[in-house]
């Protein structure tokens, strides 16, 4: 087997119960127990286990691929994982990263601290979506009274190119803060999309603004015939197998389920719940100096480098003087506000609420969303538009 394959299975060999207790996860522990085996010399127990994977899902390629090398260990020797002859050297390397990718997961405990990037779920947010594209694995999260709680967790493919995608076709899977805004159930897809898809919110307002183009990034299965993928095989989609897929959607809410994509995921800690108090303080603040009238205060929340749509900070000042000095009293009332930090670009954070206001001559509701940056010590305004 390759060295990283061989680092792996002569660590302390010790699988970790976890809370979500799935197939999926059952399988891929499976698995480790089997590649143990093989590091063991403990070929027939091997056997038995990765028969016992195949069983439960025989399209499992990584297993198959496993099973092959155990019977021709019975002939001769063998020298590296996937060692038949003449095997397709590309597919082989592909199966190669999957078995290091489930190892790793494998062998990782459940996480206790909670994703930077969960700094408030609102309370129609019932669960939240973190993606690791380094680690292969998509974590889920439920909303319990404010606070993000583990459920599960899941293996996933991403970009042939890896992730931060830039332009339409660069084969990458983004790095940002998106929602689930569709369903596409198994009837409307063809086969390659498995089990059914949900396309996220790729370009946000974010990638628009530093020109970041492409479309059609969804969550979605594997076609009939596999069970996995390798971990970097899709043109820029995150796939998951799909009874995952199943298990996944049916805590997904459309246009409400944040998916939070990441190469490398950064706990919580004081100083980021210090960072998230401040930034809450500053969102209350806008909202009173509004509230107040006094034009000045509210505009000073705005930075240099802000924008909405076409517009500039100094054209939307203009405008908010103009429409303020008709105003005799105004009342605005923020509810159901989320706030995520943006993974790719520190000291950003991605804020979603109901706006309700109400003035002397006029009276609107709006799903609003604002993205605040930490300039020079201080939270302010990139962008404000309807979300």
């Amino acid at each position: 087997m390759p060295n990283r394959l061989l680092v792996l299975l002569l660590l302390p060999f010790s699988l970790p119960v976890w809370a979500d207790g799935s197939d999926s996860r059952n399988l891929e522990i499976g698995l480790a127990k089997s590649l143990h085996a093989v590091s063991e010399n403990r070929l027939d127990v091997a056997l038995n286990e990765v028969d016992s994977l195949l069983k439960i899902n025989p399209n499992f390629k990584l297993a198959q691929l496993v099973r092959g090398d155990l019977l021709l260990a019975r002939s001769r020797p063998i020298s590296d994982f996937g060692d038949a002859p003449n095997a397709p050297r590309d597919r082989v390397q592909d199966l190669r990263e999957e078995a290091n990718a489930r190892l790793q997961r494998a062998q990782q405990q459940q996480p206790v601290a909670i994703p930077k990037y969960l700094w408030q779920l609102s309370p129609q947010q019932r669960y939240a979506v973190v993606v690791d594209t380094d680690k292969s694995t998509l974590y889920l999260y439920e909303n319990v009274k404010g606070e993000p709680r583990y459920v599960a967790d899941f293996y996933i493919s991403v970009g042939k190119k890896g992730a931060d995608k830039l332009a339409e076709g660069d084969q990458k899977t983004p790095l940002g803060v998106y929602f689930v805004n569709a369903h596409l159930s198994k009837d409307k897809l063809t086969d390659f999309y498995g089990s059914g898809a949900y396309p996220i919110s790729y370009p946000n307002e974010w990638d628009r603004r530093l020109g970041r183009d492409g479309h059609g990034i969804w969550l979605h299965g594997t076609p009939s015939d596999t069970y996995s993928r390798p971990p970097r095989a899709s043109n820029g989609c995150v796939v998951l197998a799909n009874n995952d897929l199943t298990q996944l959607g049916s805590h997904l809410q459309i246009g409400l389920t944040p998916v939070i994509i990441t190469s490398k995921i950064d706990w919580s800690d004081e100083a980021d719940r210090a960072e998230r108090a401040e930034l809450q303080k500053s969102i209350e603040q806008w909202r009173s100096d509004w509230a107040s009238r006094n034009t000045d205060a509210y505009l000073t929340h705005y930075s240099g480098e802000f924008s909405t749509g076409s517009m500039n900070l100094a054209a939307f000042a203009q405008q908010k003087r103009l429409v303020n000095s008709g105003k005799t009293w105004i009342k605005v009332k923020l509810s159901n506000v989320s706030i995520f930090p943006y993974p790719s670009q520190p000291n950003l954070v991605v804020v979603n609420f109901e706006q309700d206001y109400d003035s002397n001559n006029l009276s609107n509701r709006m799903h609003k969303r604002q993205y605040w940056m930490k300039q020079n010590g201080r939270w302010q305004i990139v962008y404000e538009g309807a979300a």
